[in-house]
């Protein structure tokens, strides 16, 4: 697989600082070619999970060969690993601790490597932004077409998240929701694609917060202010509030759980 020279970068480093541009000074230090790219800073503050999920709904949009660097790292200075991937068609650079789990978990073959060789690194490697002095850098020297084992050794066991599991019954197709968007739509953990085969093109009713809402194919399905349920743009159910926030209206935050039951039925 070829380095298109593309380097993403995903943080929670907000726009207020310098943190995200020096991240973008130590690629171009180390790849004065390579193009840098923002998905975005504003993931939750040390909110791994969501900057997992955040990672999933951008990385298989890119080329293949992108390098994709994922930042949010409560532990940095721990014991907890710096590491570099190759996952399907891509590229990955970030903490060992859950962030990068959908590309190593869903993505074939996976192989991950420790982050030890110094030449690869900035001079001097601070004790609290490693995005700047280990993960830049590497992304840099990885877009330029540097071999993924020259980073350091292999290993087999990254930390993975414990993702919430969508649950299939007779009755019921059951989830929970894993996402709130800057508009407050609660995207779920249901798999649009499995949710209408379920359907068998049998409407559908989504219940969550004691409110039950109709699935529909678009927003403006329904009028202003109306909760709808669809199919979202990355292809898991979501609940919606046309102009308006559902998790407002709702008072859903992660985690609540969401059922859907075909209508007419319990």
């Amino acid at each position: 697989m070829r380095p298109t020279g593309i380097v993403t970068l995903l943080s929670d480093f907000g726009g207020a600082e310098a943190y995200a541009g020096a991240m973008k000074g130590a690629v171009l230090a180390a790849n004065e070619a390579a193009r840098v790219i923002d998905i975005t800073h504003d993931a939750p503050a040390h909110d791994v999970g969501a900057a997992a999920w955040l990672l999933r709904g951008a990385y298989r949009y890119f080329p293949a060969g992108t390098v994709h660097v994922a930042v949010v790292d409560p532990g940095v200075g721990s014991a907890r690993r710096p590491i570099a991937a190759r996952a399907g068609d891509w590229y990955f650079v970030g903490p060992d601790n859950g962030v990068l789990t959908w590309p190593l978990r869903y993505e074939s073959p996976a192989e991950v490597v420790v982050l030890e060789a110094p030449r690869y690194m900035r001079a001097d490697v601070s004790s609290t932004f490693h995005g700047r002095d280990i993960f830049a850098p590497v992304a840099g020297h990885l877009a330029a077409g540097v071999p993924l084992a020259r980073f350091g050794p292999r290993i087999d066991e990254p930390v993975l998240l414990d993702l919430p599991q969508e649950r299939i019954s007779e009755d019921a197709f059951s989830g929970d929701v894993v996402s709130i968007n800057r508009i407050g739509n609660l995207i779920t953990n249901i798999a649009g694609a499995a949710l209408l085969a379920w359907l068998a093109e049998t409407p559908g009713r989504v219940e969550l917060c004691g409110k039950t809402v109709d699935l529909r194919r678009t927003y403006s399905d329904a009028e202003a202010g109306i909760l709808v349920a669809l199919i979202e743009s990355s292809g898991m159910l979501e609940v919606a509030v046309r102009e308006g926030s559902a998790a407002e209206r709702l008072g859903a935050g992660r985690g609540t759980p969401v059922r859907v039951t075909r209508a007419g039925r319990g």
